[in-house]
């Protein structure tokens, strides 16, 4: 007789959830997702201490110093109006997080209920929130942020809502296919059993659990937000001259990337920087609170 051979899903040991102290390691190790994580930062403080940071004003133009090469006076040069672009590089860091935030605040304020009743209930529920998430779906996403915010008017508080409404269809979607997930989970029944009413189960045991795929969702909406910002102020539908945007600096470049490269390279570079610090950490996060990771 041959002696059975143990399979691999026998011989693999049961995988536990990370603790914090686990996920903290998890994180230092994911050298990708702490480098994405310090970026991000900076982002962030750079765009709350702007106007401790700028050196100059950034809506202030100096004839004297058009298209001034990148020197010890403008670090990073200045633009066909003598403005300096580190300056309004910060105001744009600024711009583009008030939108990146309050556009996923936006979303989530929305997209999460309705998520959460439409995989909870089901039936008639469900199948007009996803008629209506699958609509909004049918048009990409930066499609709909341009129909909306010339519908709305050229601002940033009408560029925040069109980018925010365009995002909620993606936070709908996540939110119900976690509730759908995890309304089969035992504490949930068993909390149904105890009496528990919808509110209380939805509120103490699903959306807890969602919580982890929901802040993933959110690192990755704040860099969609951003090029979206940027694409509405380039297209003048979003800040408006002589208000400092990264979208508004790019457009100014456009007649002058042959003099003066920096107009175009700095806030371009700006950009990349922030939407790529925001996807690594986003990658990092959605290995690090994945529930079926194991502890080392």
């Amino acid at each position: 007789m041959t002696a059975a051979v143990p399979t691999a899903s026998a011989a693999a040991p049961a995988r536990r959830p990370r603790t914090g102290s686990g996920r903290l390691r998890a994180l230092r190790r994911n050298r990708l997702a702490l480098t994405g994580g310090v970026i991000a930062l900076v982002f962030v403080l750079v765009a709350l201490f702007a106007p401790l940071l700028a050196p100059y004003d950034p809506a202030r133009p100096d004839f004297g110093n058009a298209l001034s090469a990148p020197s010890w006076a403008h670090w990073l040069g200045t633009d066909d109006l003598g403005r300096d672009q580190l300056s309004r590089v910060f105001y744009g860091a600024r711009a583009s997080m008030q939108v990146g935030v309050l556009a996923v605040v936006l979303a989530f304020v929305v997209g999460v209920p309705l998520g959460l009743l439409s995989g909870y209930y089901g039936k008639l529920t469900d199948s007009v929130v996803s008629r209506v998430t699958d609509t909004l779906l049918a048009f990409p996403f930066l499609v709909l942020a341009v129909g909306l915010a010339a519908v709305l008017g050229p601002s940033l508080t009408n560029a925040t809502i069109a980018v925010g409404i365009s995002q909620i269809p993606a936070v709908i979607r996540i939110t119900r296919a976690e509730t759908l997930r995890l309304k089969s989970a035992d504490y949930v029944h068993a909390a149904i059993a105890n009496g528990g009413g919808d509110a209380t189960v939805l509120g103490r045991h699903v959306l807890p659990n969602a919580t982890s795929a929901l802040i993933v969702q959110a690192t990755v909406g704040i860099p969609t937000a951003i090029i979206g910002e940027a694409l509405l102020s380039f297209l003048g539908l979003g800040v408006q001259p002589p208000d400092p945007s990264l979208g508004v600096m790019l457009s100014g470049a456009q007649s002058f990337l042959a003099p003066a490269p920096w107009m175009a390279v700095f806030p371009g570079l700006a950009i990349v920087a922030a939407t790529l610090a925001f996807n690594l950490l986003g990658d990092g996060l959605r290995d690090i609170l994945d529930p079926r990771g194991a502890t080392r």
